[in-house]
């Protein structure tokens, strides 16, 4: 095999297809990257057999074939090579031998077999949803800081993936809280409820543009989920099993609703941080009275209050959060001015808006009146 690129573009493609190499595996093959140029194109594939990544690179087929090269050393390489017009070459022998080249640098590794590499599920392309990579990306963002880290429990490490009609929704919780997010779609579709891993979706919208003009396929099977955009394909296992009922938290009984200015809000919170240290968990506590939100924090380092205007309408009332949880929501919603709703101290608020674009479910925390 005999290969030639432009460093860039080589680069490019396996920074993509890197974020499906494991870090840590028993399968020494699945630290390889899989270059195959046996057909009229050059793909390059990562595949932790959970997650699986290929993408197709630009480059010149002067000998066709397939080698498989230990992803770290091989990036490595390509990174450190000169910064030139000149081309990458890649060869191979019938013993897997490699030369890179690039001007006057050459270096020889020992590839495998590329027989010996997993290759990524077969996915039959029938039923499929499709919408702009830039309506894709937002939702993760606007989601996945909620998945809970717990390797304990899978479902809680994944994100409900549901098609109804014309709505795509996105649904992340942890046990605290829930994130959700409606995105319209162009078209109306078969009724699809699939769990995602995190890891999937986390990796994705790293890989996006997040361009509006460009779109994204997401392709469905019994056990896997395929997205296809710019000449890279991502498929990914599902996580089998139900996922959490949620519509009955969802209730749209409120006592009090408040409209703040987001920054304000988000800044005050962010400033009463200060006042904690890794194992201090001491809440913000929310005074609501008349066009008034108090913002307070005590803990062993000292306190901090704050008063920011609110229009409210119904009941005062005193609530606390892990203030964390509260500035995790904030970060994604773009809004000027953010609704939020209350019921008592003990149930959970909702940041929401008008449309049903979004909502954040927040559990509230006990704490000590002063």
């Amino acid at each position: 095999m005999k290969l030639l690129f432009q460093k860039e573009a080589l680069m490019n493609g396996i920074n993509i297809v890197s974020k499906a190499i494991p870090s840590k595996t028993t399968m020494s093959i699945l630290e390889c990257i899989l270059i195959d140029a046996s057909t009229g194109e050059i793909k390059l594939t990562g595949n932790d057999t959970e997650l699986g990544i290929e993408t197709i690179v630009a480059g010149l087929i002067s000998e066709k074939g397939s080698i498989a090269l230990e992803s770290k050393i091989f990036s490595d390489i390509i990174r450190k090579l000169p910064d030139s017009e000149s081309d990458v070459s890649i060869t191979t022998d019938e013993h897997f031998n490699t030369t890179i080249e690039c001007d006057n640098a050459v270096f020889r590794i020992q590839g495998r077999d590329p027989q010996e590499f997993s290759y990524i599920p077969y996915i039959e392309k029938n039923q499929y949803i499709c919408l702009s990579q830039f309506s894709l990306k937002e939702a993760i963002r606007q989601t996945i800081f909620s998945i809970s880290p717990n390797d304990s429990n899978k479902m809680m490490g994944g994100e409900l993936v549901e098609v109804k009609d014309n709505i795509l929704k996105i649904v992340s919780l942890d046990g605290h809280r829930i994130s959700i997010r409606n995105i319209l779609l162009k078209d109306n579709y078969e009724s699809r409820k699939v769990i995602v891993p995190g890891k999937t979706l986390s990796e994705i919208s790293k890989i996006l543009a997040g361009d509006n003009e460009k779109e994204v396929l997401i392709y469905f099977s019994k056990n896997h989920i395929l997205f296809e955009f710019d000449q890279t394909i991502v498929v990914s296992r599902l996580i089998e099993g139900e996922y959490f009922r949620i519509d009955h938290m969802l209730s749209n009984d409120y006592k009090t609703h408040i409209k703040v200015n987001k920054r304000e809000f988000m800044d005050n919170i962010d400033r009463a941080i200060i006042m904690i240290r890794d194992n201090d968990r001491k809440p913000i506590i929310l005074r609501v009275e008349e066009n008034n939100v108090n913002m307070r924090i005590r803990s062993s380092f000292g306190s901090m209050d704050a008063d920011i205007l609110a229009k409210n309408t119904g009941e005062n009332i005193m609530i606390a959060f892990n203030p964390k949880f509260l500035l995790d929501a904030l970060r994604v919603i773009d809004d000027e001015e953010i609704d939020i709703y209350m019921m008592n101290p003990k149930s959970p608020c909702f940041i929401k808006d008008d449309a049903g674009n979004y909502i954040y479910l927040i559990l509230p925390v006990n704490f000590i009146a002063e």
